[in-house]
């Protein structure tokens, strides 16, 4: 396909504090503490989801600790506590923070985790087309395979444009809908941050090129041209020569 966009399971946009994770459904999550975190006797270190839902605590000296709730799907591995979190869920979205607390709290990590589904696959399909001397204009419509998502465009010979944009009928995700050219096709582009569906047609297959003269026509044309003026040529000498000849 002619596409240059890469998708990954796993993005993150980095800032000052706060990270946004977008993940895809079923996948590992994994939380790193880039800040070097050092306990001691009186200090503990907890991951927490929301808030008030505590998923994990390390102590001095001491095995992580993983409470209930995540037994047996959470881990807390490496030397500065990172957090794996198996096959997420979309409950598992919401805010994850890594909390040193003794004396006082301090947080020393903070993710925001968005859990994505796949998006569907897409049907582009050409409405109309309509000609003229100068231009071919197509409708099409690029919509989901389970109907949520529809819009209807118009393309000529460059580009393509948004007539009708339908409504987004989104579950737990947001997905963007693009129609674009690219060399002769029209492609038809669902995605979200974490994967991809396309599909394309041949704009060939509804705008026929107009006949045009050939190169190969205009040299044969332009070389019997000159042929025939240099056999003109040719017999006006010869003649030109019997006349003076004569006299």
């Amino acid at each position: 396909m002619f596409f240059f966009v890469i998708l990954v399971l796993l993005s993150c946009t980095e800032a000052e504090g706060l990270q946004h994770v977008f993940l895809l459904h079923g996948k590992d999550l994994q939380l790193d503490i880039k800040k070097s975190v050092v306990l001691d006797k009186k200090t503990d270190l907890f991951w927490k989801f929301n808030e008030t839902n505590n998923v994990a605590k390390c102590g001095f000296n001491n095995d992580p600790v993983v409470f209930d709730k995540y037994e047996g799907r959470a881990e807390v591995f490496g030397q500065n506590y990172s957090l794996l979190l198996k096959n997420v869920q979309h409950s598992d979205s919401g805010d994850y923070t890594a909390v040193v607390s003794g004396e006082k709290d301090q947080k020393v990590a903070e993710y925001k985790a968005i859990i994505q589904d796949p998006v569907s696959p897409v049907n582009l399909t050409v409405d109309s087309v309509s000609s003229s001397s100068d231009s071919c204009n197509l409708i099409v419509t690029c919509s989901t395979v389970d109907s949520q998502i529809s819009s209807i465009f118009t393309c000529d010979a460059q580009n393509c444009s948004l007539v009708e944009k339908g409504s987004f009928k989104a579950k737990t995700y947001t997905s963007n809908l693009v129609v674009y050219l690219q060399q002769s096709f029209i492609i038809c582009n669902h995605s979200n941050q974490v994967s991809m569906e396309q599909t394309k047609k041949d704009i060939k297959l509804y705008c026929k090129e107009k006949p045009g003269i050939s190169i190969c026509v205009v040299k044969t044309v332009v070389f019997s041209v000159g042929l025939i003026i240099m056999v003109i040529a040719v017999i006006s000498v010869h003649i030109m020569e019997k006349i003076k000849k004569r006299k």
